[in-house]
């Protein structure tokens, strides 16, 4: 969607600063739950910014989150995620390009809320490099199709300790971002104004990924866990929600 310039009303751009600088405070703590937090707020009140200016403010986030902690990458599951991800952001391409995505934005939102239920009841998902994969797979159509590709990630990774499965998502959640960027671009669906968009609004994104920092003591590795499960919820009912509203 091309932006008009009278879209950028104050009104507008207060609420959508709120929103990127929570959900950029929740990522900075969990690892993930930026676009799971604002993309269904941003589909139900700011359309302009999904699915491109949310990537373009998530590369940037989960870069500053990987440069944080990068000693605690674990590469081997960067490369499997990685490999995951880039056949799910091709096949989304395709998709975009052919076929209209409610049906498979229902599918997986149902998937994510069967899958988050199940690990409350005690299911666990052993974060193997074939779970990897397919959960890189599920993000990479999700990711570019909704602008939330990380519940496929939380579910996986729920049991790996707090630092490394940050740093980890961090670096595939940026080179994701940028893969998902670049295939919007080329079937029509990310412009310069969307770009421009996402960039004003990074101020906010830094404040709140700095004031995670002081707050990550506070989250052992189950509240960190429980949360991820939480906002996977919250992100499968917003899409749930977006699909119904189109």
């Amino acid at each position: 969607m091309s932006l008009m310039p009278g879209e950028f009303v104050p009104g507008n751009l207060l609420g959508m600063g709120l929103m990127v600088f929570v959900a950029a405070l929740l990522q900075g703590i969990g690892g993930l739950g930026f676009a799971m937090f604002s993309a269904p707020i941003a589909v139900l009140f700011f359309p302009e910014m999904a699915p491109g200016p949310l990537l373009v403010l998530g590369a940037g986030l989960a870069l500053m989150g990987l440069l944080r902690d990068f000693d605690a990458v674990d590469w081997a599951s960067v490369t499997t995620l990685m490999a995951g991800r880039v056949g799910g952001t091709l096949l989304a391409g395709a998709t975009l390009a052919a076929l209209p995505t409610n049906a498979f934005s229902i599918i997986f939102a149902v998937l994510i809320l069967i899958g988050v239920g199940l690990s409350f009841a005690g299911w666990k998902v052993e974060a193997s490099h074939p779970n990897m994969a397919v959960a890189g797979f599920a993000s990479g159509l999700m990711g570019t199709i909704t602008s939330s590709g990380a519940p496929p990630f939380a579910i996986v990774m729920q049991y790996v300790p707090p630092r490394q499965m940050r740093a980890t998502i961090g670096c595939v959640f940026f080179a994701g971002a940028i893969l998902s960027l670049l295939m919007l671009a080329y079937v029509d669906r990310f412009t310069l104004p969307q770009l421009w968009l996402g960039i004003l609004l990074f101020p906010l994104m830094i404040g709140g990924f700095f004031v995670s920092n002081r707050l990550n003591r506070y989250f052992s590795a189950h509240g960190v866990r429980v949360m991820l499960l939480t906002m996977s919820g919250l992100g499968a009912l917003g899409i749930l929600a977006r699909t119904l509203v189109q």
